[in-house]
Protein backbone atom coordinates (compact mmCIF):
# COMPACT_ATOMS: atom_id res chain seq x y z
CA UNK A 1 0.00 0.00 0.00
CA UNK A 2 1.36 3.61 -0.83
CA UNK A 3 1.77 5.53 2.09
CA UNK A 4 0.30 8.79 1.23
CA UNK A 5 0.13 12.02 3.61
CA UNK A 6 -1.69 15.21 2.95
CA UNK A 7 -0.71 18.40 3.48
CA UNK A 8 -2.13 21.47 2.72
CA UNK A 9 -1.13 22.18 -0.71
CA UNK A 10 -1.80 19.14 -1.63
CA UNK A 11 -1.00 15.14 -1.22
CA UNK A 12 2.70 13.68 -0.76
CA UNK A 13 3.44 10.46 -2.52
CA UNK A 14 6.63 8.79 -1.60
CA UNK A 15 8.75 7.54 -4.98
CA UNK A 16 11.23 5.06 -4.74
CA UNK A 17 12.90 5.79 -8.48
CA UNK A 18 15.28 3.85 -10.29
CA UNK A 19 17.04 6.27 -13.17
CA UNK A 20 18.94 4.31 -15.93
CA UNK A 21 16.38 1.05 -16.09
CA UNK A 22 15.04 -0.62 -19.35
CA UNK A 23 11.80 0.86 -19.73
CA UNK A 24 10.00 3.99 -18.04
CA UNK A 25 7.17 3.34 -15.98
CA UNK A 26 5.63 2.02 -12.46
CA UNK A 27 7.32 -1.30 -11.55
CA UNK A 28 5.57 -1.85 -8.59
CA UNK A 29 5.34 -0.81 -4.82
CA UNK A 30 8.42 -0.85 -2.19
CA UNK A 31 8.37 -0.15 1.66
CA UNK A 32 4.86 2.08 1.05
CA UNK A 33 6.30 4.35 -2.10
CA UNK A 34 5.79 3.74 -5.66
CA UNK A 35 8.36 2.06 -7.03
CA UNK A 36 9.38 4.02 -10.38
CA UNK A 37 11.71 2.90 -13.62
CA UNK A 38 12.86 5.81 -16.06
CA UNK A 39 15.66 4.74 -18.59
CA UNK A 40 17.28 8.18 -18.50
CA UNK A 41 20.52 8.89 -16.42
CA UNK A 42 20.43 10.31 -12.86
CA UNK A 43 21.88 13.44 -14.28
CA UNK A 44 21.30 17.76 -14.32
CA UNK A 45 17.26 16.82 -13.36
CA UNK A 46 16.76 14.20 -16.26
CA UNK A 47 15.51 11.05 -14.46
CA UNK A 48 13.51 13.42 -12.15
CA UNK A 49 11.72 14.90 -14.93
CA UNK A 50 11.27 11.80 -16.87
CA UNK A 51 9.95 10.44 -13.36
CA UNK A 52 7.00 13.33 -13.44
CA UNK A 53 5.98 12.76 -16.72
CA UNK A 54 5.44 9.03 -15.89
CA UNK A 55 3.59 9.72 -13.09
CA UNK A 56 1.67 12.43 -14.36
CA UNK A 57 0.67 9.68 -17.47
CA UNK A 58 0.32 6.85 -15.28
CA UNK A 59 -2.40 8.31 -12.98
CA UNK A 60 -3.96 10.59 -15.66
CA UNK A 61 -2.34 13.94 -14.09
CA UNK A 62 -1.24 17.41 -15.51
CA UNK A 63 2.13 18.00 -15.42
CA UNK A 64 1.30 20.90 -13.09
CA UNK A 65 -0.27 19.26 -10.50
CA UNK A 66 2.73 17.26 -9.73
CA UNK A 67 6.03 18.71 -7.98
CA UNK A 68 9.14 17.42 -6.52
CA UNK A 69 9.17 18.31 -3.04
CA UNK A 70 12.31 16.44 -1.50
CA UNK A 71 14.66 13.90 -2.72
CA UNK A 72 16.06 15.27 -6.06
CA UNK A 73 19.66 13.57 -5.78
CA UNK A 74 18.19 10.30 -3.98
CA UNK A 75 16.29 7.24 -4.98
CA UNK A 76 14.02 8.11 -2.06
CA UNK A 77 11.96 11.01 -3.23
CA UNK A 78 8.38 13.05 -2.42
CA UNK A 79 6.33 14.65 -4.94
CA UNK A 80 3.27 16.99 -4.52
CA UNK A 81 0.16 15.88 -5.91
CA UNK A 82 -2.51 18.79 -6.21
CA UNK A 83 -5.85 19.55 -7.37
CA UNK A 84 -7.21 15.66 -6.58
CA UNK A 85 -8.82 13.82 -3.87
CA UNK A 86 -7.24 11.13 -1.83
CA UNK A 87 -9.72 9.17 -2.89
CA UNK A 88 -9.10 9.85 -6.23
CA UNK A 89 -5.62 9.33 -6.06
CA UNK A 90 -5.69 5.88 -4.33
CA UNK A 91 -8.24 4.34 -6.88
CA UNK A 92 -5.73 5.92 -10.15
CA UNK A 93 -2.71 4.83 -8.23
CA UNK A 94 -4.96 1.09 -7.74
CA UNK A 95 -5.31 1.09 -11.44
CA UNK A 96 -1.89 1.60 -12.46
CA UNK A 97 0.08 -0.98 -10.31
CA UNK A 98 -2.56 -3.37 -11.53
CA UNK A 99 -1.79 -2.22 -15.04
CA UNK A 100 2.07 -1.97 -14.47
CA UNK A 101 3.17 -2.64 -11.31
CA UNK A 102 4.45 -6.20 -10.06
Amino acid sequence: MILLEVSPKGIVLPVKAHAGGKHNGITGEHAGALKVSVTQAPEKGKANNAILEVIAEALGLKRGQIELMCGPTSSQKKFLIREIAREELERRLAMALSEGGT
